[in-house]
């Protein structure tokens, strides 16, 4: 928590002035001018990149469908739960019928060979 107290937002506008003043921290001559080998060493040396390896070779773009307008009846104690996770909790509830759906598309895909 204590990373978040730090953290100040600009607009681009704002960035691209400080930039151009000298005000960023960033050396961007430096920058454009390490190899790939030398940019991987600094990630692999940055703390906060430390156990973190990311497989890029899968990766797909996808498009957002369209939501449908539902509404249904659900438990009381169901709604409460998603409520209480706060901001977001219709996306959690969707991600969790997405998940649910994906497993059972999975599995009759397997049962139909």
């Amino acid at each position: 928590m204590g990373r978040k107290e730090h953290i100040v937002s600009y607009a681009d506008k704002d960035l691209l002035a400080m930039q151009q003043r000298g005000e960023d921290k960033s050396d961007w001559v430096k920058a454009a001018a390490m190899t790939d080998m030398e940019i991987e060493a600094a990630i692999a040396s940055d703390e906060d990149e430390a156990g973190m390896v990311v497989d890029w070779s899968k990766a797909t773009v996808e498009m957002p469908q369209p939501k449908a307008v539902l509404n249904m009846r659900v438990d009381s104690d169901v709604m409460e739960f998603f409520r209480n996770q706060g901001k977001g909790y219709q996306t959690k509830i969707n991600a969790v019928l997405r998940s649910y759906v994906d497993q059972m598309r999975q599995q009759s895909h397997t049962d139909a060979r």
